[in-house]
């Protein structure tokens, strides 16, 4: 083949431009690769980060500025869901993209029955509708954010934010913040486009919870657990009805265990709303399920609604801060027991809580909290006692009146009457420790049932004294409340109670009344049913009550009374002129009338 320059040229020419293509589509196809692993180590990270616990400083997603609204909006459907970890000193936060949420906290400072880290939020579901052109709509549980961005930490605040950018060009934005030593997560909603996003200016919110087992008995935190929540401005929950329509603005709205509760907080309220809830009736260990319809109204076309969501223990001090009345999630006394609620809050809390800043064994702490009980009952124990030593001495007198009147019993109730008012004696003045005894005993019951607290801490041979103890396991169930075990702090307070019963008969006139006659000591076999399933902490409260009230008895009647003293008195107050009251006027007047009827019937039958 001959060749010319021309020819030589052409070819070096054509070989240059072959070389020039090869070099630049290699450039091309290596710029790619490095974004395609840039793109895929990021996401490989998040996973890497997820699992381990530690995504807080690195993005999920490659840079996404340059992307416009129709790349975005296509780019959601192509982005698997990751998951992004926030945590502080006491929770640990896990969030997903898909639907831009929480999706389980891990609390730090608190575990199960199985031992581990008590968890919550990892069932629930926060979803609304959004309009998406064409007479489309889709739920926002279901939308995996494409857009996902940990900010820079600011004074050990962490935020992060989801974005998706909707087929019609509108824009979702979810950010989450995280503060130090806080339990609630904060959560902004932005939208830009609401006008076209929402229907009527109105979102509407599904909240779907679900609780699970933290305590030692199923059964009984199934019990404790309701839905509490604020309706204009107003505490108020559910325990029994399973539906509530809201006809006030709420202002938040939680599902409450035992100890622990998630709740979600309307920094501008929800206009309106409803929520169904049931506690679980099967062998799992779920405890209820709440479903929940809020409803807000938005202003304007770009808006953002303010809310928070709260994780954490019915801790009173730290639910008072989180809103308005939200302190009242813990059972201090409600309904027929709501009198209670001052006695707690005002008195038993800060006397506990004061003992219990220098006494870190929460045993000791509810010993030294009976004492000032007692205490501060004393004056009226002691004029109880006083009153029963006076119908102590006059029991010779009363047993004569018996032996002359013999089955006449109304006779006998008019004598012994008149008797007790001309001794100065108050015959139902031995009632008023038992009197006592009811509000405090529903006051400690509340108090200590629903006592964080008292959750885990160990005394003696009980492990939770925020639960029964037990020194044996029964093969069998016995009914009525007594359960599978034997505790033995029931026992010790079921034996003191016998002892006190004991004794005070023993202290009082003979009564001929069967059912008052065996009553004290029926009474303590029925605690034996009450109590076995109760907090060690109230059967241990009762127990240490007993016998402090046996030691002052003993006290009082052995060492502070004088019984010659005591029946001096009383023959100067029989002496002295008495004036019927109107009550005892008018029991006399009922008396006798029975009387003369009793005697019409027994002529006629004559």
């Amino acid at each position: 083949m001959n060749t010319d320059k021309n020819t030589i040229i052409g070819f070096i020419l054509l070989a240059g431009l072959f070389f020039t293509y090869f070099w630049y589509t290699n450039k091309q196809q290596t710029e790619m690769a490095a974004y395609k692993k840039h793109f895929d180590d990021s996401v490989m990270m998040l996973k890497a980060e997820a699992d381990k616990a530690a995504a807080l400083k690195n993005p999920i997603l490659a840079d996404t500025s340059k992307l416009g609204p129709k790349e975005l909006s296509n780019l959601s459907d192509s982005v698997k869901e990751q998951f992004t970890i926030l945590e502080n000193e006491l929770v640990k936060v896990r969030f997903s993209n898909k639907g831009g949420q929480v999706v389980g906290v891990t609390l730090k400072k608190y575990t199960n029955l199985q031992k581990q880290l008590v968890q919550l939020g990892d069932s629930s579901s926060l979803n609304y509708t959004v309009n998406i052109g064409d007479n489309k709509t889709a739920q926002i549980n279901k939308v995996i954010f494409p857009v996902v961005n940990i900010l820079p930490t600011k004074d050990g605040l962490q935020q992060l934010e989801y974005v998706w950018t909707t087929p019609n060009g509108k824009l979702i934005r979810h950010l989450f913040s995280l503060s130090p030593n806080k339990y609630n997560v904060e959560w902004t909603l932005q939208l830009q486009g609401a006008s076209t996003l929402l229907t009527n200016q109105q979102i509407n919110f599904l909240w779907e919870v679900h609780s699970y087992q933290q305590e030692r008995t199923m059964v009984y935190e199934r019990q404790m657990s309701n839905v509490c929540f604020s309706e204009g401005n107003e505490f108020d929950y559910i325990s029994s009805k399973t539906t509530k329509s809201f006809e006030k603005p709420v202002q938040w709205i939680g599902l409450v265990q035992q100890f622990f509760s998630t709740t979600i907080i309307g920094k501008q309220g929800f206009a309106s709303g409803k929520v169904d809830w049931q506690r679980r009736i099967d062998s799992s260990n779920g405890l209820a399920i709440m479903q929940s319809q809020l409803q807000s109204k938005v202003n304007g076309d770009n808006t953002s609604i303010d809310l928070s969501l709260y994780y954490g223990p019915n801790d009173f001090s730290i639910l008072k801060t989180q809103a308005p009345e939200m302190e009242k999630m813990v059972n201090l006394g409600r309904d027929l027991y709501s009198f209670v609620r001052p006695i707690n809050k005002y008195i038993l809390m800060p006397v506990f809580d004061f003992i219990a800043g220098f006494v870190t064994n929460f045993g000791w702490v509810i010993f030294l909290l009976t004492i000032f009980i007692r205490l501060i009952t004393a004056p009226l124990t002691y004029s109880s006692y006083l009153s029963s030593a006076k119908m102590k001495v006059l029991k010779p007198e009363l047993d004569e009146i018996k032996k002359k009147l013999g089955d006449d019993q109304q006779g006998f109730a008019m004598e012994q009457m008149k008797l007790f008012r001309e001794a100065g004696v108050n015959p139902l003045g031995g009632c008023i420790p038992a009197l006592l005894q009811i509000p405090i005993f529903f006051a400690l019951y509340s108090f200590f049932n629903s006592n964080i607290s008292l959750r885990g801490q160990s005394f003696l041979w009980s492990h939770d004294l925020s639960s029964f103890d037990s020194i044996a396991t029964l093969p069998f169930t016995i009914p009525m409340g007594f359960g599978n075990h034997i505790s033995l702090f029931t026992l010790l307070a079921v034996i003191t109670s016998f002892l006190m019963s004991i004794y005070n008969m023993a202290m009082t006139p003979t009564q001929d009344n069967p059912a008052l006659k065996y009553m004290p000591y029926i009474f303590p076999f029925m605690l034996l049913f009450i109590f076995n399933g109760l907090p060690s902490a109230l059967t241990w409260y009762y127990t240490v009550s007993n016998v402090i009230t046996l030691l002052m008895q003993l006290v009082i009647q052995k060492v502070i009374i004088n019984h010659d003293k005591i029946l001096a008195d009383i023959e100067v107050k029989r002496k002295t002129p008495k004036k019927k009251s109107n009550w005892q006027g008018k029991y006399e007047q009922m008396v006798e009338a029975q009387k003369k009827v009793q005697a019409l019937k027994d002529k006629t039958k004559k």
